[in-house]
């Protein structure tokens, strides 16, 4: 009952903030997620061209795209978001689209996917060109630090309760 009520909540705040004449915002938000599996799939020869079709859907959503970087096995996305679209819907519609346009363009044994959940982690605009900087320097961070390593600091630098066994899937 308390969760039907939220969902109502936020679907009427959403449409108030959508009709809105003035509504300003500064949200940021910094998303990660994996490859299905944690399999090493995005490949250097296309890796651009996907980064530009997920900042297509991050702008459909009227979202601005801040930055975008990462390695083989996963993405890191950063976006000043508008106030009427939900991390959610802007992750589902990412993550959907875009497993769909590299199963369309790369043909590759088996399906492409994105593992299910993500992490997103809001900043201050302050933090904008540290953030960026760290996106934008995942080869040479990861060559000191694994995903899963980064992944579980940055879940605990933001204080965020998990449980490992829901986090990662291992390579099978």
């Amino acid at each position: 009952m308390i969760y039907l009520f939220y969902e109502i909540y936020i679907f009427a705040v959403c449409l108030y903030l959508k009709n809105m004449a003035n509504t300003y915002s500064q949200i940021y938000h910094h998303y990660i997620f994996a490859v299905q599996h944690r399999e090493c799939l995005i490949l250097p020869e296309w890796k651009d061209e996907l980064y530009k079709y997920m900042t297509g859907c991050i702008s459909n959503h009227k979202c601005k795209l801040l930055c975008i970087g990462g390695v083989a096995d996963h993405i890191h996305i950063l976006t000043g978001m508008n106030p009427s679209v939900s991390c959610a819907t802007l992750m589902a519609d990412v993550k959907r689209s875009s497993a769909l346009w590299i199963n369309e363009k790369f043909y590759r044994p088996g399906v492409f996917s994105w593992q299910e959940g993500y992490g997103v982690f809001s900043y201050d605009r302050s933090d904008i060109p540290n953030v960026a900087a760290y996106i934008q320097n995942q080869v040479q961070h990861h060559k000191k630090r694994t995903f899963q390593e980064e992944y579980l600091k940055i879940l605990q630098d933001f204080g965020v309760e998990y449980d490992e066994r829901y986090i990662f899937h291992p390579v099978l």
